[in-house]
């Protein structure tokens, strides 16, 4: 009987690890400097949180263009510093780098695929991105340089009035 016992527990114990090796990975990503959940009309706190460039993950290897052909360029963290959750769907949103005018990039991942972002303008290299019809759901943000290992403090602050500098 204690043959029986072993046996059937050895079979239960294989049958649940096979599950666990072939389960999908979890869906649920951790962010260097942690998330935030927006709905519209949020405050400018909600919009704004801080972080530091770092890493030498080249942001190409996370798209090589986006939706719209723009150059996935810089180096950060292969992590995503945020985790942006959108409650709703938005008209639109401007996520905008200060760095104080270092050479930031950004990159975001959506339920909708990759935006990327480098200066501003000819005369800020901090990078933003302009969103329009933007949907619910989950978004990863990294923020970066051009230089790989390159340390930046920033301020990444979002909104929803486009062309607002913060």
């Amino acid at each position: 009987m204690a043959t029986t016992f072993s046996n059937r527990w050895l079979l239960k114990l294989t049958l649940a690890l096979g599950c666990l090796l072939c389960a999908p990975p979890a869906m649920a990503e951790t962010a260097n400097f942690g998330s935030r959940s927006l709905t519209p009309g949020f405050g400018l706190e909600d919009g704004s949180v801080t972080g530091y460039t770092g890493g030498s993950y080249s942001f190409s290897a996370l798209a090589n263009r986006d939706e719209l052909g723009n150059s996935c360029l810089g180096y950060g963290d292969s992590q995503p510093d945020y985790i942006l959750t959108l409650e709703q769907d938005f008209t639109a949103l401007q996520l905008m780098v200060d760095s104080g005018g270092a050479d930031t990039t950004l990159v975001i991942e959506g339920p909708e695929g990759f935006w990327c972002g480098n200066d501003t303008d000819d005369f800020n290299p901090d990078a933003r991105i302009v969103g329009e019809n933007v949907k619910a759901g989950s978004y990863s943000l990294w923020v970066g340089t051009m230089t790989p290992g390159d340390r930046q403090n920033y301020t990444l602050t979002i909104s929803e009035e486009v062309g607002a500098d913060e």
